[in-house]
């Protein structure tokens, strides 16, 4: 039969599978190839392959690749935990700067436990055993859900989309992942396990260096944040899509609401509280990656800073833009608007400068078209009791307003720190929370599809990675963002737009993988929503003027 690889068609034996045809391949790149990509599609390397098939090879140094290796150490680290502890309940909770944090919840994880499971891990990535994915009609499932007393993967069966339950087994093992997953241990070559607070750390490589695993960096303020949530969530018995789905289908989709969203104007209240105590700030700055609500929280955190007595400016950065020859370019020649010296550091500092001393300043509009700074007559001063409120991708960087003292400062980091899990061991991914938002968003109000904005999706990505994540530890308060809710609000929209997206675009697969993770939501009514709700940034009904 014929197939298309990498662009060029060649000829290949009937229905012969990728770990056949190109097996040295795989073998000499020592694993790095781990899956396949079929007519847009991301398929494991057992997949049999038909006429006219288009195929490309994907290593663990991209996206999906790196989601399919983590899936695998994880599997690898549950089945080993079942055979040496099998009476630990294992949760994965959220990631922490390249790691997964996990815990024992009925028992604390030890050193000595780990180091059994480590080499129980190795043990078995030395076998390189076979990982099966098998599949089930619901009626199977129930027998043999019922005769193994289990709640691995049990969740598929409130699925009202999903025809059958498929677990991967492993040997004696099995499990439900959610995705792709290596067809054998042997694809896992590197990990580590790590004692942290009350739980572990499952480390992995990242996609930038997938050949080695970097030095933990820690997080502390991003983990107690997240904790925070955490602990919230298990006391409201809403921390699993099955127990939100539980809430909406009893009735309880409006208490639902009420609390995620009273719990946000809570945290607001407290940080514009810590912004009074600290005696002297008079600049805010705000920073979060893209989709995060960055908008509507500084309004809402303007309306309780009102409330102390403060008055809140705001100052756009993105009229302080360098002039267009100026402009830096990245590594393809193009502008690169995104660094920090596309900005007029020196206007910029002089303005906020003159503006702290008293004085008026001729703010700029920048020109995007023409590429330069125009003064149109619009003159800003700063009364005794306004503070300015700065936000955008820098903001947390100090070298942005370098020549303003510390103590005059408050930095705010926000993201939607996602801390709900489909179940124990599949855990809804915080950047996938807001893709969706993003994909909702820019169809509101740009007329952006969703191939548009899955397309961009990876360049956003890189920009958070480098000029926002590295500085989230230097902000005075953080504030999550996520609603529990928020995903069975915006599932209908999204799920309409993702399924616009054709097999012929290269954004199928993504799309595809998000339409079958938002299928495990029930819906909730967009009416209960309160119109000051950050999500409705993001619906399109909200009380602010954006």
């Amino acid at each position: 039969m014929q197939i298309t690889f990498n662009g060029k068609e060649t000829k290949v034996e009937d229905f012969q599978k990728p770990i056949e045809i190109w097996k040295k391949e795989i073998e000499e790149s020592k694993r790095s190839i781990i899956a396949c990509n079929v007519n847009h599609e991301v398929k494991n390397l057992l997949y049999e392959l038909k006429d006219g098939d288009v195929v490309s090879l994907i290593s663990r140094g991209e996206r999906d690749g790196n989601a399919i290796y983590i899936r695998g150490v994880l599997y690898i680290m549950a089945m080993a935990f079942q055979r040496i502890y099998p009476e630990v309940k294992l949760t994965v909770k959220y990631q922490l700067s390249g790691a997964m944090f996990c815990k024992g919840e009925n028992e604390t994880i030890t050193e000595e436990m780990l180091e059994k499971v480590k080499a129980e891990m190795q043990k078995i990535i030395d076998q390189d055993l076979p990982i099966k994915k098998i599949e089930m009609t619901k009626e199977e499932a129930f027998d043999f859900y019922e005769k193994e007393k289990t709640l691995r993967g049990k969740l598929q069966l409130g699925n009202k989309v999903k025809d059958g339950v498929c677990l991967y087994f492993c040997e004696e093992y099995y499990n439900y992942f959610y995705g792709v997953m290596p067809i054998s241990t042997g694809f896992i070559t590197l990990f580590d396990l790590e004692r942290y607070k009350d739980g572990f750390l499952v480390r992995y490589p990242s996609r930038k260096d997938p050949d080695r695993i970097q030095r933990y960096k820690e997080t502390k303020k991003l983990h107690r944040t997240l904790e925070e949530y955490e602990d919230i969530h298990s006391i409201l018995k809403i921390n699993t899509v099955y127990r939100l789905n539980k809430k909406i289908e009893e009735g309880g989709a409006r208490d639902t609401i009420l609390l995620a969203e009273a719990l946000h104007e809570k945290k607001i209240a407290e940080i514009a509280n810590q912004i009074v105590k600290k005696k002297g700030v008079r600049v805010i700055l705000i920073a979060g990656p893209s989709s995060s609500g960055k908008t509507t929280f500084a309004k809402r955190l303007g309306i309780q800073l009102r409330l102390n007595g403060l008055k809140p400016v705001t100052i756009s950065v993105d009229n302080y833009f360098v002039e267009r020859p100026e402009t830096p370019r990245d590594e393809n020649g193009n502008y690169d608007f995104e660094c920090i010296e596309a900005i007029d550091l020196e206007l910029f500092n002089q303005h906020l400068k003159m503006l702290l001393n008293g004085e008026t300043i001729q703010v700029p509009t920048f020109d995007f078209y023409n590429g330069t700074k125009l003064y149109k007559g619009e003159t800003m001063d700063l009364a005794d009791d306004e503070v300015l409120v700065i936000e955008g991708i820098h903001c947390l960087n100090d070298k942005l307003t370098e020549q303003i003292p510390k103590e005059m400062k408050y930095k705010i980091y926000i993201s939607a720190l996602t801390v709900l899990n489909i179940d124990n061991f599949n855990r809804i991914s915080t950047t996938d929370t807001r893709l969706i938002r993003r994909i909702v968003r820019d169809y509101q109000f740009r007329g952006y599809t969703a191939t548009h904005t899955l397309r961009a999706w990876e360049s956003v990505n890189k920009g958070e990675q480098k000029y926002i994540f590295p500085f989230q530890e230097e902000a005075d308060s953080m504030f999550n963002t996520s609603l529990v809710y928020e995903i069975s609000a915006l599932k209908d929209i999204a799920i309409t737009l993702l399924k616009e997206v054709t097999r012929e675009e290269p954004e199928y697969a993504e799309a595809k993988r998000l339409i079958a993770m938002l299928q495990y939501f029930e819906s909730v009514d967009k009416k209960l929503i309160p119109k000051n709700s950050l999500l409705q940034e993001f619906l399109g009904d909200s009380i602010f003027d954006y």
